[in-house]
């Protein structure tokens, strides 16, 4: 390790590509995870990460810049202080500008390697404040796959940190988020992080506008609300509910066309805390009957325990409340999926009374606690 390291430092061109090559080489051969984590320890004690860090600058050609990044991506994997000391040795200005080449293997890696160096806190604020956040997008309207999935990654990274600056993501992102949430499973962690960055998108006029422009963009949010985790149900809730509250006028109908409602019923007593508030929420807005005309939560909720305390007795009342309510739910989807397959056979005239058929007169559709 000495001598890589002295090569790495003092070689000529040749030399510091063939160390380069080595460490990641002495990496890639351990037989186990453990012995990767102590080779991977070990390089970086002897001191690789700073001569390695010095061949990613302009200064030298692609050619010894691409095993200096392997190398390093190696090192990094699973390794945080490596992660923290590559980034505090000056890596980010160098994989930035990587990221702007044409050269389409170099940057996906630059972008890997962002991702990679992104996932260990105490980087994030350093490379939010890199400007790496346009560049990321780039390689997510034009990368291979690979790149793509990389660059939504990195970029989720990135909107988790929580000092500034805050993540702000470009319009443009709008297209391939949508098409890889169409394209992956709603209740994947990929499908979370996707659905996290609409929901920021979706807190601009800009980013709103080119989330609804994307064909399918609506539906496929919807059907995340629908299929998704708990984490990327609340941030597709979230999204929607974000273009409701710029724009009712706007967006309502165009929600409900979508057949928004039974996903949201659901949500209401199966979601996060903070999703079933969501979709109340949405609810609330998507309803055309003003507030004062409807039963709220808590009145509904007593009517409902008086009748079950009345025919199960108060041991069990509240057990065989929640299932009343909860049948209610059922009951209320079924009748919207049937309206809106009726509606789907006949001439669409006005979405605006789509509402009245949602769910019970004038009931809210908060769930028993």
């Amino acid at each position: 390790m000495e001598e890589l390291v002295d090569r790495l430092g003092n070689g000529d061109l040749k030399e510091k590509i063939e160390a380069a090559m080595a460490v990641r080489k002495l990496v890639r051969k351990s037989n186990s995870k453990s012995s990767k984590s102590v080779v991977r320890s070990r390089l970086a004690s002897a001191g690789v990460i700073d001569p390695l860090v010095s061949m990613l600058q302009p200064s030298f050609p692609l050619s010894a810049r691409e095993p200096a990044l392997l190398a390093l991506l190696n090192l990094a994997v699973r390794n945080q202080r490596n992660k923290i000391r590559i980034v505090t040795s000056g890596a980010i200005p160098p994989l930035v500008e990587l990221l702007k080449f044409q050269h389409g293997n170099l940057k996906e890696l630059a972008a890997a390697a962002i991702l990679t160096l992104s996932s260990a806190a105490p980087n994030k604020p350093t490379i939010a404040a890199s400007g790496v956040a346009p560049l990321l997008v780039r390689v997510l309207c034009s990368g291979s796959v690979q790149g793509r999935v990389d660059a939504v990654t990195a970029l989720y990274n990135l909107s988790t940190c929580e000092e500034d600056p805050k993540l702000v993501l470009d319009p443009e992102a709008a297209p391939p988020l949508i098409d890889l949430l169409k394209e992956c499973k709603k209740y994947s962690k990929f499908a979370e992080k996707t659905t996290a960055l609409l929901e920021i998108l979706s807190n601009s006029d800009e980013g709103r506008i080119a989330v609804t422009n994307v064909d399918g963009g609506i539906l496929t949010l919807v059907e995340t609300v629908e299929d998704g985790s708990l984490v990327s149900t609340a941030h597709a809730v979230g999204a929607l509910l974000s273009l409701c509250q710029s724009s009712r006028d706007k967006y309502r109908e165009l929600i409900l066309r979508e057949g928004a409602i039974p996903g949201l019923l659901r949500l209401t007593a199966e979601g996060t805390p903070e999703a079933q508030d969501r979709a109340r929420i949405l609810l609330d807005l998507l309803r055309e009957s003003p507030p004062q005309n409807r039963l709220t939560s808590s009145v509904l909720e007593r009517i409902v325990y008086n009748f079950a305390a009345h025919v199960d007795g108060t041991d069990k009342a509240t057990e065989t409340a929640k299932k009343l309510l909860r049948d209610m739910v059922q009951k209320s989807m079924e009748h919207s999926l049937s309206h809106m397959q009726l509606r789907a056979s006949s001439p669409f005239k006005d979405s605006v009374n789509v509402k009245n058929h949602l769910l019970p007169m004038g009931v809210d559709s908060k769930p028993m606690k």
